[in-house]
């Protein structure tokens, strides 16, 4: 994209896209999510993972930088082979498809990461923690696979981050370190199979760096400020309803 050519329209919902990402990484879980829809409507939908993803690699430095002592790695080395299985799967279906059909499965995979928030809303305290192997696999490979094909991980890992009953910084930190490591393993991949990641919507993300800051400092005070249960209602039911007009 050349973001010379970008409308107002457009710079304003970036600069709500990025601010919704900052808040995502700083406390307020689902707001990211709602950028995902919005940008794809914008922009298209494999355009749109160009753009958002360096985003989310903006906005994961302040998670690591803020909780980077408390991963859990043992976790992390259980997810990352079939999270990395599941990012070239999603990579080679998503270059053979048309933009309509790219937007359509981003739509159908965010539609399910909100149902997969509402069931955990519901079951949070009913989770059991797995010790089998293929639990793991499948977590790993559906957080992959929704990572690359529409940066929508974010439910499916923290689905099963609760699981294992982590202390409430030992999940934040895994997380983080998490998609660290995945997002900045798909911004080649992206760059140079999928191609919509280039020097002008580079230079585009790095001018958006203020509103992912302001984002994230937002998530830090309105944590404490904003009903927490009315807050992520409001998020699940525009998210949903925006990922809803992707399939149109």
């Amino acid at each position: 994209m050349d973001y010379t050519q970008v409308t107002i329209a457009g710079w304003i919902f970036a600069i709500i896209a990025a601010i919704l990402i900052g808040m995502g990484k700083t406390g307020l879980s689902g707001a990211g999510t709602l950028a995902i829809p919005l940008m794809a409507i914008l922009y298209g939908g494999k355009p749109s993972t160009g753009i958002i993803l360096p985003m989310l690699c903006m906005a994961d430095i302040f998670g690591v930088l803020y909780y980077h002592r408390h991963a859990d790695w043992k976790h992390i080395f259980r997810l990352l082979p079939w999270a990395m299985a599941g990012v070239i799967i999603a990579l080679l279906i998503g270059n053979k498809v048309s933009d309509h059909t790219f937007k359509n499965i981003i739509g159908v995979t965010v539609l399910f990461s909100v149902g997969l928030m509402f069931w955990q809303d519901f079951h949070r305290d009913k989770l059991e923690v797995p010790s089998k192997r293929w639990y793991s696999a499948i977590f790993g490979l559906a957080g992959g696979f929704s990572t690359m094909i529409g940066n929508a991980a974010g439910p499916i890992m923290a689905i099963f981050l609760q699981s294992m009953r982590l202390p409430k910084n030992s999940y934040i930190g895994t997380g983080a370190w998490f998609f660290l490591i995945v997002n900045y393993t798909k911004v080649p991949l992206q760059m140079f199979v999928w191609k919509n990641i280039t020097f002008s919507s580079l230079t585009f993300n790095i001018i958006l760096l203020p509103a992912i800051a302001l984002g994230a400092y937002l998530g830090v005070k309105l944590v404490d400020l904003l009903p927490e249960k009315a807050y992520r209602i409001f998020i699940l039911i525009s998210t949903a309803v925006s990922a809803f007009f992707l399939l149109f």
